[in-house]
């Protein structure tokens, strides 16, 4: 199951993708409370990839009122989880780079797009491009995934 850009921004993906027992990024779309809480919103949504976005607010920046790095990372990192989830069990991080490229500030809107590169038996390969409104690379994370044994749960 796959969802093109979301044409109404004002309905949510979480509300057009239904729980399928074979895709656990469909079952995080329904507890994922750290997404809501920074204002993180699924654009697209397929397996192997993902498209969120994430508006900076005021209370997102450092003392030198630019974005913190964590805050880039944690968008970037939600994408990778988003993207990598594509089975049926959890999949989880085994370890990432990622490479600042420029600053961006409270009231930018950033998007991270996250696409597989790589997927052999348990361990998988993701790049994630962080860009700024006006199209420009605020970050480049690579992600590393593992596929754990641990099935996802059947309700939410």
């Amino acid at each position: 199951m796959s969802s093109p850009t979301n044409p109404n921004p004002t309905i949510g993906i979480e509300d057009r993708i239904a729980l399928d027992p074979t895709w656990s990024a469909t079952a995080m779309l329904r507890t994922d409370t750290a997404k809501t809480a920074f204002g993180i919103r699924i654009d697209e949504l397929e397996r192997g990839r993902s498209v969120l976005t994430m508006p900076i607010r005021d209370d997102m920046v450092n003392g030198f009122g630019i974005t913190h790095g964590g805050m880039v990372f944690t968008l970037a990192d939600t994408a990778f989880a988003y993207a990598c989830n594509e089975g049926e069990n959890a999949v989880v991080a085994s370890g990432v780079d990622i490479t600042f490229t420029r600053a961006s500030r409270a009231g930018d809107t950033l998007t991270a797009t996250a696409e597989r590169r790589w997927l052999s038996g348990r361990n998988g390969l993701y790049d994630i491009t962080v860009t700024d409104q006006a199209g420009q690379v605020i970050a480049e994370f690579r992600g590393r995934s593992f596929a754990t044994n641990r099935p996802i749960p059947t309700e939410v």
